[in-house]
């Protein structure tokens, strides 16, 4: 027969337990949902293919905006509801952008999944791409950065923290095709960054956007 003690104890292990059962049910939940990112982007998020970015480390807002891009289009009234009702997504930049396979993708998701995956990723380690660069060519870059890019992508293009994604470490073909897409118009361009690389190219020719690409194809 259990004493008044035994059953405190006994109910704080029930409730101990509850509680683990609850956070390992989420983190696997979280890991399975991820799973279909890593096909493409490597494991835990870490890319070893050049067309494809790392997402570990990226920082949730950035991740949720780049989902949305990819699930609703152009459907800027569709995005902007979604955000306006949702407290989570309030400080979401939404900037659309075309793709291969991302906007299928997506699809499968609702936003509640978004955001688990998003948090999900943002948690994991960013691990910089192994790749040669042009030493000349970054140095060039280096100084183009500072200049124009700095101000949205700080450390480098390192930091995760002002949302605009993490430029520093990614693979170059990756860079190329992502500022080819912003040039050709296949991907939205902030006014701000449109101003600062028009700056660039005035200032460097064509090959501010080589130097640019191995300045932060060049980062550790």
């Amino acid at each position: 027969m259990f004493n008044k003690l035994s059953l405190q104890a006994l109910i704080l292990s029930i409730l101990g337990f509850c509680f683990i059962s609850d956070a390992t049910a989420e983190t696997a939940s979280a890991s399975m949902l991820a799973d279909t990112c890593l096909g493409c982007h490597g494991p835990n998020g870490i890319s070893h293919g050049p067309a494809t970015p790392t997402i570990s480390g990226m920082s949730e807002l950035y991740i949720i905006g780049a989902m949305l891009a990819y699930k609703y289009g152009d459907d800027e009234d569709k995005v902007d509801e979604i955000i306006e009702s949702d407290p989570d997504f309030e400080d979401v930049e939404y900037f659309a952008r075309a793709s291969t396979v991302m906007d299928r993708i997506a699809q499968g998701y609702t936003e509640e999944e978004i955001k688990i995956l998003a948090k999900y990723f943002a948690e994991l380690p960013f691990e910089s791409a192994d790749q040669p660069a042009n030493d000349d060519q970054a140095r060039a870059g280096a100084s183009l950065h500072e200049t124009h890019c700095e101000k949205c992508h700080e450390n480098g293009g390192s930091s995760a923290e002002d949302d605009a994604g993490v430029l520093a470490g990614q693979w170059a073909p990756y860079l190329k095709y992502t500022l080819d897409d912003y040039n050709s118009g296949d991907r939205d361009m902030p006014k701000k960054m449109k101003k600062q690389m028009e700056e660039a190219h005035a200032s460097a020719g064509d090959d501010a956007m080589r130097d640019l690409i191995q300045f932060y194809a060049n980062q550790k």
